[in-house]
């Protein structure tokens, strides 16, 4: 009979592990906020660069190109790296701050005025004066 393993991750294994790997490697004297958003920034960068002449259509598809999806799913991955390195030097726990984020934004942008416009938060409608 075969095993079945299941693994749960969760962003502070995955913290732990980038923690770790750049123990390894004493790059912790590297991995200062200002290195790491740097670093970020460089990595976001080079996912921009995938998608910079892209129109619409060919950006929604892009996952369907297996060398240019291989691509996006590394330069996502650093992106990603990056920034749990850096929220783990910071301590800042992220999946509280995103939550009070989500929290905030949904009180910024309600349904009844924020529904399928791109506009700013401080232009809408107030809250009640969308027909809601």
């Amino acid at each position: 009979m075969a095993e079945c393993y299941t693994w749960t991750v969760t962003i502070a294994s995955i913290q732990h592990q980038l923690r770790d790997f750049a123990a390894q490697r004493a790059w912790e004297q590297f991995h200062t906020p200002k290195n790491l958003v740097m670093a970020l920034a460089g990595e976001v960068g080079e996912l921009t660069e995938i998608f910079q002449w892209l129109d619409p259509d060919e950006s929604a598809s892009v996952m369907t190109d297996p060398a240019r999806a291989v691509q996006v799913r590394e330069e996502v991955a650093d992106v990603c790296a990056y920034l749990l390195r850096l929220a783990d030097v910071l301590d800042i726990d992220l999946e509280t701050a995103l939550i009070e984020k989500m929290i905030k934004n949904a009180l910024k942008y309600p349904v009844e005025t924020a529904r399928s416009t791109a506009t700013k938060d401080t232009k809408l409608p107030p809250r009640g004066a969308a027909g809601g």
